[in-house]
């Protein structure tokens, strides 16, 4: 790894240092990592060399030079369906290959039954590729090196519940989902095991691994059903399967929830859903447990999980009134980034000096300069260059619209720049995004696989 590269992402080893880095004073180092980065990258991802040549760039002498060479969010699902549907493994190696800096196209795919096989396969290999859960029909795939893997675990360590806590591997942490699998989910909480938890005492909602087959042939089945193409047995198959798992599911958190009230007393880490956090309640008061008796130094986050689940109107509310005076954090992020951005006592999300932030116009194509924004937030599409990534281009577009600040100081008085609590989508659930580069990125995919 580059000196560049290195100095700002071991920033993060003091985080209040690294977040409280004035924007102008890094924007060189900046600059030089991601020069260092682009000459490295160039010559192992015919990708991103493709997108240089196309827009004539030979060397990042400035932020603008980085746009046209990110990805759009879903190149990493940009293989053909057929290959998954069919189980061409091979052609699926084939198609990781050109978004890896690793040549994967040696991993021995003889005998596989499935895409959780394949992906056992690869990490056997070692390429620490894990997956998205598919929920709209189709995986992304994302590779990682080994030591991407400690890197974003350190990350972590130093980000995770800052500015209000800091891991200290002490205590007992309970996570509210599977902790086996190779999904994005389950590397976040093996990462919170290890950099909260005391030894032997990390309890997961399940033992069974999380199966990405199983998830994308739910995911397929909702697909039909949506469609009306799927037939009455198979509906009733399906739902059959669903209401099984659930009530293992169901009868998991039951179990999970008496552990954790019966430690509510001794500072805890605790990571769920807001509606697994509202049935956490309800046990609660079967027994005859109240509101604030959670000791303060619990660390706990709550988020997500309200889609299609009935709850009142004020869970949020009901939710921090059980429990109480606790360490209560958030962050952005997403599978495709390393290093995601903790929260702040002013309720803005802090940008990583290893993560170079480019706000986008809408359509993804051209940047939005915050010199030209007179010292107010930019609404953007959010893009950024991940400087942390070995294993694959760590430059994306997202279709995230954001408010980001570059302005000297954040309301908590740190150095930005900054996220405001404001993040939404540029397109609603099961609509297409439409980013300008995805088209031509996508043909040259299809190109190469079918060379």
């Amino acid at each position: 790894m580059s000196n560049a590269r290195r100095q700002l992402l071991d920033l993060i080893l003091d985080p209040d240092q690294a977040y409280d880095q004035p924007a102008a004073e890094i924007r060189a180092l900046q600059l030089e990592a991601a020069q260092e980065l682009f000459a490295q990258r160039r010559e192992q991802i015919p990708l991103v060399a493709k997108r240089a040549e196309d827009a004539g760039i030979s060397a990042i002498r400035s932020f603008d030079d980085l746009v046209p060479l990110l990805f759009a969010h879903t190149v990493y699902k940009s293989y053909p369906a057929s290959f998954f549907e069919q189980g061409r493994w091979d052609r699926m190696l084939q198609w990781l290959n050109t978004l890896s800096v690793a040549d994967v196209s040696g991993v021995d795919v003889a005998g596989v039954r499935n895409v959780d096989d394949w992906l056992e396969r690869l990490w056997d290999a070692g390429h620490a590729v894990i997956a998205t859960s598919g929920t709209t029909g189709k995986c992304s795939f994302l590779n990682h090196t080994m030591g991407d893997r400690e890197m974003k675990a350190r990350h972590a360590r130093h980000t995770v519940a800052w500015p209000f806590a800091r891991a200290s591997s002490d205590r007992p942490v309970f996570w509210l989902g599977p902790i086996k699998g190779r999904q994005s989910s389950v590397e976040a909480a093996i990462a919170n095991a290890k950099n909260w938890g005391r030894a032997g005492d990390t309890y997961a909602l399940s033992d069974e691994p999380l199966l990405i087959s199983e998830l994308s042939e739910m995911a397929a089945m909702r697909n039909k059903m949506a469609k009306g193409s799927a037939t009455p047995d198979e509906i009733a198959a399906f739902e059959l399967k669903s209401l099984q798992k659930s009530q293992r599911m169901r009868a998991g958190l039951l179990k999970l929830t008496d552990r954790i009230l019966e430690r509510r007393h001794e500072p805890i880490f605790l990571t769920g859903l807001w509606s697994q956090h509202m049935m956490i309640i309800e046990r609660a008061r079967e027994l005859g447990v109240g509101d604030g008796e959670f000791h303060p130094q619990s660390v706990i986050s709550a988020g997500g999980g309200i889609k299609g689940v009935a709850l009142p109107a004020d869970y949020q509310q009901q939710v921090e009134r059980f429990y109480g005076k606790v360490i209560r954090f958030a962050a952005y992020g997403m599978t495709e980034m390393a290093q995601t951005l903790p929260r702040c006592e002013a309720g803005r999300y802090h940008i990583a000096p290893g993560l170079i932030a480019l706000p986008l116009d809408a359509s993804g194509e051209k940047r939005v300069k915050p010199e030209d924004a007179g010292g107010q937030p930019i609404e953007a599409r959010f893009a950024f260059l991940d400087l942390l990534y070995e294993g694959r281009w760590g430059g994306l577009i997202t279709g995230d619209k954001v408010a980001i600040d570059f302005s000297e100081r954040c309301a908590c008085g740190r150095h930005g720049p900054t996220l405001l609590d404001t993040i939404g989508r540029y397109t609603r659930p099961g609509q297409d995004d439409h980013i300008g580069c995805a088209g031509t990125i996508d043909a040259y995919i299809r190109g190469a696989v079918n060379a």
